[in-house]
């Protein structure tokens, strides 16, 4: 790719890519909600917007409960995040961050199709007898735009099952075009 070395800091194209003040509402994970509903009980979805001349930043976290679910461990949490980087080319960052979750012995395949680069990370910790944690993330950047789906819950054994990795992949990868596509409205 032309300009796009990771020695080479000059912006990024933001094209289309606008901020929003609400982006619980442009960013909603509606994959995730065909099987989890928002848990208003313990916290409402809370969001936040901050512009600056050098970076637009954009957030939303929601609290998840299975749809159907009766225990405790079949709660969720879905964190987005979107940057519009205006001052450096954030290209270099997001290379770093795939590095550190390789280190760490997360999973990360490339997700064609969405951006410029965009990959999926998961990592399932079963270590112990009663709990699992499972996490998996899609990042995007495109131009000056980076775009971060996250999705995190801890299980206890034998009570509940975690969606598998590829339906995580399945449910984030769609939201993340679709989050990144009304970005662009």
């Amino acid at each position: 790719m032309v300009g796009s070395s990771s020695g080479d800091s000059a912006p990024r194209s933001l094209g289309s890519y606008h901020v929003s003040d609400d982006f619980c509402a442009v960013g909603k994970p509606n994959r995730l909600l065909e099987k989890y509903s928002v848990n208003t009980t313990g916290s409402s979805p809370s969001h936040h917007t901050d512009r600056n001349p050098a970076l637009d930043s954009m957030n939303c976290s929601m609290s998840l409960k299975r749809t159907g679910g009766t225990s405790d461990s079949e709660y969720a949490s879905v964190y987005l995040r979107a940057d519009l980087h205006k001052a450096v080319n954030p290209a270099p960052e997001l290379s770093a961050n795939k590095e550190t979750y390789r280190t760490r012995g997360y999973q990360i395949s490339s997700i064609p199709g969405i951006g410029e680069d965009a990959y999926f990370v998961y990592k399932d910790d079963g270590s112990s007898d009663k709990y699992r944690d499972v996490y998996a993330e899609v990042d995007v950047r495109d131009g000056g735009m980076t775009f971060y789906i996250t999705y995190s819950a801890s299980y206890t054994q034998g009570k509940a099952t975690p969606p598998s990795m590829d339906e995580l992949r399945t449910m984030l990868q769609s939201d993340a075009d679709s989050t990144v596509r009304a970005m662009r409205k």
